[in-house]
């Protein structure tokens, strides 16, 4: 059967081969340029050969390209973050939050702007205050402050006074769906809301609508979460740029708040909303996060659904929550994790908290020769360090696997070229706002000439990669990494590892810093307990910039 099968390929090749079915559109000259690209040169004898197969493959590409693919369809390759051998975790425990009943109603109001999650639920469960007076209160702040900060794309306000009132109908008869019960939120604005335009922060799609509510706010709102925003992103997720121009930072207004969950950070630092949802492809919660001073959780690939998001690189987007502390970022993260049954990438795996776990045994590792450079927040670092030997913990050099993540980095380049395929072949790149040549318009038009041996050759080294973040993984129970400097941002992004980054400090300029917490896959209940404990002891994340106190 193999021999007849393969006689039959033959011969098709032949009539293929020997027939003007496709006619001669690349040119040995086309072949020659394209050696260069891909480091090889072929004989002319091989070019001749080759170039009726070309000529075939060009001719299947043109009827590709008229098949409709809009952003949502991902490809039938899913990326597998899981090493050979790993054992998912399956124990699930009760989880366990902070006791918030020592809280009370503030003699001036506008101190509830930098309250965090669990202490204005304490506030909305015992009736303090309710839910439609703290939208209230959370939406003229936001209509106050955005003039400024340029961080609101959509005030949802119909749909936020709507919900907040159902909340509080439930509280008056007893019923109390949780910590998030009543609590204001925004969310990125390239998460679908059917009521409201979901733009991607991009001039191409500032009308679009998209008929239908990410899962994320679905989940989020089916918790008695109230959305009242729908927040700025760098265009198509790239920096804090815009259509409606750049989204500032709170503690220095002169400057952007870098991205791409710009306006998530903004808000939440400025004390416009108790929590935003921000995505992650290659630092994009950890960058706004640590020039804003909140607190940022990018959790494992596969941990929360992104039905409804834009996609950026399917194989490394993660949705996380960027909040005022690290509990804040379980009991938001406890919400939305978890299967949908529609995006195929998703893993079932318990989520298990306890603010009160005992740490004492956990083996913590720390990047020594990042921290051992000169950066900018070198000093501040340094002091973080210390404080954690002071709590206790004996802190182990490690060094991350010898991969270079940097060189393979166009995957996530490769992936949007896909994604927005149409935006270049359209000529619509014109239209974005940067257009300066390391902009998403050249990135997306030079990526087309990635060859997909390449492409699927830099994904086999990530298959490597993972197997060797394992073996350090089974070494320690998490590590620390410097937040920008070295590698640990993209190579984490790339093996799709979870991390907390939270803020320890200030930069000469009056700016926040940060530090960042990098956890084993699933592994963030232990991971947040541990960043609980070291921001319990500083006073950073309590910390607010001045002009956006009343």
């Amino acid at each position: 059967m193999k021999l007849i099968f393969r006689h039959l390929l033959c011969a098709l090749l032949f009539i293929i081969t020997s027939s003007s079915i496709f006619p001669q559109k690349i040119t040995k000259e086309n072949i020659e340029n394209a050696e260069k690209l891909i480091g090889l040169d072929f004989t002319d004898a091989e070019q001749d050969s080759m170039q009726m197969i070309l000529d075939g493959l060009l001719a299947n590409f043109e009827i590709v390209h008229k098949v409709e693919l809009n952003n949502s369809v991902p490809p039938a390759v899913l990326f597998n973050p899981l090493p050979v051998g790993f054992e998912m975790p399956i124990n699930r425990d009760s989880i366990k939050f902070s006791n918030y009943s020592y809280i009370n109603l503030p003699s001036d109001i506008n101190d509830l702007a930098f309250y965090t999650i669990g202490e204005l639920a304490e506030l909305i469960r015992t009736k303090q205050i309710s839910s439609t007076e703290l939208t209230k209160f959370f939406i003229e702040r936001l209509k106050k402050y955005d003039p400024v900060l340029h961080c609101v794309i959509t005030l949802t306000e119909e749909r936020a006074l709507r919900q907040a009132e159902l909340m509080d109908g439930e509280i008056a008869e007893g019923k109390y769906r949780g910590l998030l019960h009543g609590i204001p939120f925004g969310v990125k604005d390239l998460l679908a809301t059917k009521d409201y335009k979901t733009t991607w922060g991009s001039e191409v799609f500032k009308d679009q609508i998209i008929a239908e509510d990410a899962t994320v706010i679905t989940r989020l709102e089916k918790a008695g979460a109230v959305l009242c925003a729908k927040l700025t992103m760098g265009e198509l997720a790239w920096g804090d740029v815009w259509f409606g121009g750049m989204t500032r930072n709170p503690w220095n207004t002169n400057e952007g708040s870098s991205g791409s969950s710009a306006g998530s950070a903004s808000a939440v630092s400025a004390g416009l909303l108790p929590f935003a949802i921000g995505t992650e492809t290659w630092g994009s919660i950890v960058s706004p996060s640590t020039v804003c001073g909140t607190t940022g959780l990018r959790p494992t690939y596969g941990r929360v659904s992104r039905t409804g998001a834009m996609a950026l690189s399917w194989s490394m987007d993660k949705i996380g929550p960027i909040c005022r502390s690290v509990e804040d970022l379980a009991i938001v993260f406890h919400i939305i994790c978890g299967r949908d049954g529609i995006d195929q990438t998703l893993y079932d795996v318990p989520f298990n908290y306890n603010f009160d776990f005992d740490l004492s045994k956990m083996k913590i590792g720390y990047l020594k020769n990042d921290f051992d450079k000169k950066y900018d927040f070198h000093s501040q670092d340094s002091v973080m360090l210390l404080k954690l030997k002071e709590l206790g913990f004996n802190l182990i050099p490690v060094d991350l696997p010898k991969i270079p993540v940097n060189d393979i980095s166009f995957i996530l380049d490769t992936e949007s070229a896909a994604a927005f395929e149409e935006l270049t072949r359209s000529n619509n790149d014109d239209l974005l706002v940067r257009q300066i040549k390391l902009a998403w318009p050249n990135i997306l038009r030079a990526t087309r000439f990635v060859p997909a041996v390449e492409y699927i050759n830099a994904n086999r080294i990530r298959f490597l990669l993972i197997q060797q973040m394992e073996n350090l993984m089974k070494e320690i129970d998490l590590y620390i990494a410097p937040s920008w400097e070295g590698d640990n941002l993209l190579l984490t992004n790339l093996t799709g590892h979870p991390c907390v980054v939270l803020p320890n400090g200030f930069s000469e300029d009056g700016t926040p810093t940060s530090i960042t917490f990098i956890g084993k896959l699933f592994d963030e209940g232990r991971l947040i307990a541990f960043a609980k404990k070291f921001q319990d002891a500083t006073d950073f994340h309590k910390k607010h910039p001045e002009n956006f106190l009343k």
